[in-house]
């Protein structure tokens, strides 16, 4: 059995720049030369704590048994006005969809959301000015040059947020994780009991050639998420990047689906009223479990519903070819891949 890996998306890590080389005190000592001037030269920059996205990364493992990043210092100033070699940079890569914050005040200093985009996280240090740089009319033989400025060290929390085009969200045990395994190649763990998804799986849904999305299996959510309980805020982040919502209402579950329905809507409000305004559908699941009966009661319940609303089933297969058409439809429509939430 392949060995099963840790789905990690938040994690403490102390980043520290290095600190810069000292200028240089130096005169020229030449043949024939009785007096040569200054010329002591810069030190070099101490090294940047670079982040830098990963597309083949899937979440922050890496970080969580490496979190301390420190880059290297940068050397002193030589005689001849040599300046000093730069500190070596350090690069943390992390998956596209990242948040870094502050850990003292939570601030957020930056996002990585594209593969191969990097950004400074913290400055190196500026080196030294060697004594050559203070000569002037007054001053022909300085004895004076700079310490190198020092460098930077600070706790941050790196978040993942995933980066999703369409999320399936519904209590745990909703068919969910089904779903995306008869949708995509994805692989995610079915079993007959709450919460078998602890963490988002992606998977690549494809209608043809050029028409492709990527679809999230997104933790079972119950009430009282917003405030944690359950899997809680642990979801619903994953949820804000995500382009249009699917959610999937079961019939065989303790609530009624109308209930599913209104409990999932006041989740997602509680955590952040504009998860309310992305495009959805409903999904209604294991439809092989319902009679002439039972659907046309179901459709009943949500007649007041404007939104595409449709009959699936792993088992059969019912309604999968429309439930891609209708989800790449509503990506289309779609304002933007990504809205910022403050």
């Amino acid at each position: 059995m392949a060995k099963r890996y840790a789905f990690i998306d938040e994690v403490k890590v102390w980043c520290e720049s290095g600190r810069g080389g000292k200028g240089c005190v130096h005169f020229r000592r030449e043949k024939f030369v009785e007096r040569g001037g200054p010329d002591g030269g810069d030190g070099g920059r101490g090294g940047h704590v670079r982040v830098r996205g990963n597309a083949r990364l899937r979440s922050l493992l890496h970080l969580r048994y490496r979190p301390h990043h420190r880059a290297g210092n940068g050397q002193p100033g030589g005689p001849k006005g040599k300046t000093g070699a730069q500190g070596k940079d350090v690069v943390i890569e992390v998956p596209p969809g990242t948040v870094i914050r502050d850990a003292e005040t939570g601030e957020v200093v930056l996002e990585i959301l594209k593969d191969q985009e990097e950004k400074i996280l913290l400055r190196g240090g500026r080196g030294g000015r060697g004594n050559a740089s203070f000569k002037s009319a007054t001053r022909q033989a300085p004895r004076i040059a700079e310490p190198g400025e020092p460098g930077v060290g600070k706790w941050f929390v790196f978040e993942l947020k995933l980066l999703a085009d369409v999320g399936l969200i519904g209590y745990p045990n909703a068919g969910k994780s089904s779903l995306l395994a008869r949708l995509s190649a994805a692989r995610p763990r079915i079993a007959a009991y709450p919460f078998t998804t602890l963490e988002p799986y992606l998977g690549i849904v494809s209608l043809s050639e050029k028409r492709t999305f990527v679809l999230a299996d997104l933790p079972g959510l119950i009430r009282g998420a917003h405030r944690g309980k359950g899997l809680g805020i642990r979801f619903l982040k994953h949820v804000e990047r995500t382009k249009v919502l699917a959610y999937v209402i079961a019939p065989d579950l303790e609530d009624d689906p109308r209930t599913q329905w209104e409990v999932l809507r006041r989740e997602l409000k509680a955590h952040h009223p504009l998860l309310l305004e992305k495009p959805f559908l409903i999904v209604l699941s294991k439809s092989d479990l319902l009679d002439e009966t039972a659907r046309r009661q179901l459709q009943d319940a949500f007649r007041d519903c404007t939104v595409p609303k449709l009959f699936v089933s792993s088992v059969t297969h019912e309604g999968l070819e429309q439930l891609k058409e209708v989800a790449f439809a509503l990506l289309e429509r779609a304002e933007t891949a990504y809205q910022p939430f403050p």
